[in-house]
């Protein structure tokens, strides 16, 4: 894929997921991403090795490979002055400084904005946080669970009014990824400014911002005194006014969800795949003002005939159907899926352990249709000697950093 971050230095101090992937991004597009870690423990979630029910193998762990991949990792205690020394040293040749430290932890280990500036006047200082850098609650911590899904209505706009209380987040990190591309396109845009201008800036993108740009429009409709209708119970059959648009079982219990949302174009090409062509000169379904008033009676018909045939039917017969419809898949399924591997959505890394190459997503971005190349995640602090000595510090000084315990 084309470099088009070649030669740009971005100095990552952060952990977990949200905002290192946004490093990861960057890597991907050809930038030189040095990752700070604890020169013992390394990334906190490296230490993960029981995630959603399933166990973590560290050196496979896609909580480490997805938020990572393409990194050098440099082993530094920022808690020691010595420690941050170095980071002072990395930050004078970098163009970008991207963290997801809390503000209070920022300011007393010394490497808040006006610290970092003071170094490199010229850089991009980019910041990811729970609930945003202004306000009472800047201070406060939060993962995707609290600010993304929980605290924005997300969570509440997906549960249905049935059930008793909101419904869980389902995938790890889903607003943690969101929130990284748009950091990405922040820090491409400052980047942008800053060889047009020649001024750095700092950028804020928050998990609470993150989903509600995701949730804009119906927050906008709130805003304007329209309450969101909110979701219904899952069931097989057609939505209130449009039978063209719902989830319908398949003979094998599996689900297509057809999405027409406007069915007029459609009614005949719809009747014909379902196999009943003469439904599309029947006066209750063939205007779309009839379909509309008359669709509880076409979306009984359309549950009875998906529920005939299975899933890899309906999957290849509704390919010539003229409007628009999916398979609902599993995460396990979009992985193997034709159209998914045909636009290059899973690329190989090796691995660590030496065993089979991992297979990861590639970011949504894609350049001149050209697949992702990219290494695997470092092991914590691989590249400290390396990274340190094309800085210009001397073995004599690296070695008495490692025995103050300030790098690994």
């Amino acid at each position: 894929m084309a470099q088009v971050m070649k030669g740009v230095k971005v100095l990552e101090v952060a952990q977990f997921t949200y905002v290192p992937a946004a490093g990861a991004i960057l890597a991907d597009w050809g930038a030189d991403v040095i990752k700070i870690e604890h020169p013992v423990r390394g990334d906190t979630q490296r230490g993960f090795v029981r995630m959603a029910g399933a166990d973590v193998n560290p050196k496979r762990s896609p909580f480490v490979e997805h938020p990572n991949r393409g990194k050098r990792s440099v082993g530094v205690d920022i808690s020691k002055p010595e420690g941050m020394e170095v980071i002072y040293e990395l930050a004078k040749t970098a163009d970008v400084f991207l963290t997801n430290y809390l503000p209070n932890q920022r300011q007393r280990m010394k490497f808040d904005y006006e610290h970092i500036r003071a170094i490199n006047p010229n850089i991009i200082y980019a910041r990811g946080s729970a609930f945003g850098d202004k306000g009472p609650e800047r201070d406060f911590g939060g993962f995707d669970g609290t600010a993304f899904w929980n605290r924005s209505g997300i969570a509440k706009a997906f549960t249905p009014k049935e059930l008793s209380g909101p419904i869980s987040q389902g995938i790890p990190a889903f607003g943690d990824s969101i929130g990284a591309m748009f950091i990405a396109g922040g820090i491409s845009a400052a980047l942008f400014h800053r060889e047009r201008t020649g001024e750095g800036l700092e950028l804020d993108v928050s998990l609470l911002s993150t989903a509600c740009w995701a949730a804009g429009t119906s927050i906008d409709m709130a805003l304007d005194g329209t309450e969101f209708p909110g979701v219904s119970m899952p069931r097989s059959g057609g939505n209130p006014g449009n039978p063209f648009m719902g989830n319908f079982t398949t003979s094998d219990g599996e689900t297509i969800n057809m999405c027409t949302l406007t069915p007029g174009p459609h009614i005949r090409s719809f009747f014909e795949h379902i196999g009943r062509p003469e439904l599309a000169e029947d006066e209750r379904f063939s205007t779309v003002e009839a379909l509309m008033k008359n669709w509880e009676p076409a979306s009984d018909i359309i549950v009875e005939e998906f529920a005939k045939k299975p899933f890899d039917y309906w999957r290849e017969h509704l390919k010539t159907y003229s409007g628009q419809w999916t398979p609902v898949l599993s995460l396990a399924q979009i992985a193997q899926d034709e159209q998914a591997l045909a636009n290059d959505l899973v690329f190989e890394v090796e691995a660590a352990d030496g065993g089979d190459p991992i297979k990861l997503v590639r970011g949504p971005v894609q350049f001149n249709h050209e697949p992702v190349k990219t290494t695997r995640a470092p092991e914590a602090s691989e590249h400290t000697e390396i990274v340190l000595m094309e800085m210009g510090m001397e073995w004599d000084k690296i070695e008495e950093l490692k025995a103050k315990g300030a790098i690994a």
